[in-house]
C-alpha cells in the first residue's frame, strides 16, 4: 500500500543534488497528492469567485464547495455544529485569534495564561501581546509533562489554559483529555493547539472536550494559508470578532455595526477559498488511507528509526516519551545541528535544524537546537537506512 501513497505524491521524484529526496520535514509542512494540486489548479481554472453574495453561477458553486469543506472538517474533528468551524490561515492565525478576542472579553489586567514547557512559540508569543503573564507545566527529561505541577499551577488569576496535542520537537503526545478535565474543574476553559495531531492521531474535539483546538491544512497534506479554529458554539457567542470589513457584519452604519452569525463573525474579507478545497480533498485523501493506518505506519518508521540511529556514536535524543508522535529530535556528538543537516542537504535528506520554534525548549536541555527528522505516511524504512548511511558518512566530517 505504501508505494501506491506514495505514487500519489509528485514531488517525491523529485532528486536533490543529484540523490533521490529523502524528505523527512514533515513536522514543518507536509507534501501533497496530486489531488490537492489539482484540486487547486481546478479551482482557478474553473471556479474561481468570490463566495457567499454573488448571484451568479460561479460564486453559488464555489460557497457551495467552500461551506461543504466546512461540515466535512466538522465531521472530521467530530465538533457538534458545523458554524464551530472558523477558517484561518492556520494554527498561528488561529491562536492569535483565540487569544486577541478572549482576551478583550475576559482578561482583566491580573491574568494568567497556563501554557506547556514544551510550547511553540505561536502559543507562547499571543498570549504575552494579550498581556497575560505565563506560567509553563514543567515536563522531565523524557518530555513527559508533570501533571501535578499543573494542578498546583491554578489560581483565581488563571484565565485559560493553552497547550499543545503533540510537540512539534520532542513528539510527546500530551494527555489532553486529561488536561481539560483537570482545568474545567476549576473553571477555567482550554485551548489545544492541535497543529502536529491532525495528521497523525485521530481527533475528536467533544471528547477532549476542549474549548478551543486549532491546526493547519499543510500539516496535514493541505495547501499552505489555510487552517482551522474550532470553538465550542457557547464559546464563540462570547468572544467579540477578531478583524472587521466584509463578511463578518450584520449591518453598518456611520454611528453603529452588527456581527454576523456563527462563524462568519471570525472570518473577515476574502478567504483562500481555493486553499480551503484543497483542505477538503487532503481530508478525504486521509480518509481514504485512514488514520489508523497512518499512525500504524509512522509508529513503526519512528521505532526503526531509533532503533537505528541508536546504534551511531554520540548521538543523543531528544523527546523520549512512551506516547509519541512520528518526531525525532537528535544531536550528533558535538556538532552543530546546522552542520549536520547542511551535510545532510548534500546527500538529498531534508530535515529541520535549530530550536523548531520552542526556544525554552532548548533553555531546558542547555542546547541550541537539534536536528528534527520528522516522519508522514508516505515514508519508508528503505529511507530511514539511506539517512542512517548519510550520518555515518558524515560523521568523520563533524570531527
Amino acid at each position: 500500500m505504501n508505494n501506491d501513497i506514495r505514487s500519489q505524491f509528485p514531488i517525491l521524484n523529485t532528486t536533490v543534488h543529484g540523490k533521490p529526496l529523502v524528505y523527512f520535514d514533515n513536522a514543518a509542512t507536509t507534501q501533497k497528492p496530486q489531488t490537492v494540486i489539482d484540486t487547486l489548479a481546478d479551482y482557478y481554472l474553473h471556479l474561481n469567485s468570490n463566495i457567499h453574495r454573488g448571484a451568479h453561477h460561479l460564486a453559488a458553486e464555489a460557497t457551495e464547495r467552500y461551506e461543504n469543506v466546512r461540515r466535512q472538517v466538522q465531521a472530521f474533528i467530530g465538533a457538534r455544529h458545523h458554524h464551530e468551524v472558523v477558517f484561518t490561515r492556520g494554527t498561528t492565525e488561529s491562536i492569535n485569534l483565540v487569544a486577541s478576542s478572549f482576551s478583550k472579553r475576559f482578561f482583566s489586567g491580573d491574568d494568567e495564561v497556563i501554557v506547556s514547557g514544551m510550547e511553540h512559540h505561536s502559543d507562547i508569543v499571543p498570549w504575552q501581546l494579550a498581556g497575560a503573564t505565563l506560567r509553563p507545566i514543567p515536563f522531565n527529561d523524557e518530555g513527559v509533562l508533570d501533571m501535578e505541577a499543573y494542578e498546583k499551577l491554578f489560581s483565581p488569576k488563571t484565565r485559560i489554559v493553552a497547550v499543545c496535542h503533540v510537540s512539534n520537537t520532542l513528539g510527546t503526545v500530551n494527555p489532553v483529555e486529561r488536561i481539560v478535565a483537570i482545568a474545567h474543574a476549576h473553571g477555567v476553559p482550554v485551548l489545544i493547539d492541535g497543529a502536529q495531531a491532525v495528521s497523525h492521531l485521530p481527533v475528536d474535539v467533544q471528547r477532549i472536550g476542549c474549548d478551543f483546538y486549532c491546526f493547519s491544512g499543510h500539516k496535514m497534506y493541505a495547501p499552505m494559508g489555510v487552517g482551522v479554529m474550532y470553538g465550542r458554539e457557547e464559546m464563540l457567542d462570547q468572544l467579540p470578532p477578531y478583524q472587521g470589513g466584509g463578511e463578518m457584519i450584520e449591518t453598518v452604519t456611520f454611528e453603529r455595526t452588527t456581527y454576523n452569525q456563527l462563524p462568519f463573525k471570525f472570518e473577515a474579507g476574502t478567504p483562500s477559498v481555493g486553499d480551503v478545497l484543497g483542505l477538503g480533498c487532503a481530508v478525504d485523501f486521509m480518509q481514504q488511507v485512514g488514520i489508523g493506518h497512518i499512525a500504524a505506519v509512522e509508529a513503526d518508521l519512528l521505532a526503526y528509526a531509533t532503533e537505528r540511529l541508536s546504534a551511531l556514536p554520540g548521538i543523543r535524543f531528544f523527546g523520549t516519551a512512551p506516547q509519541k508522535a512520528a518526531v525525532l529530535s537528535f544531536l550528533v556528538g558535538d556538532a552543530h545541528p546546522y552542520d549536520v543537516g547542511t551535510l545532510l542537504d548534500q546527500l538529498g535528506i531534508a530535515v529541520r535544524t535549530g530550536h523548531h520554534c520552542t526556544q525554552p525548549v532548548m533553555d531546558r536541555y542547555g542546547i541550541p537546537g537539534t536536528v528534527r527528522a520528522s516522519f508522514a505516511v508516505y515514508n519508508t524504512r528503505a529511507e530511514i537506512d539511506t539517512l542512517f548511511e548519510a550520518l555515518e558518512r558524515i560523521l568523520p566530517m563533524l570531527g
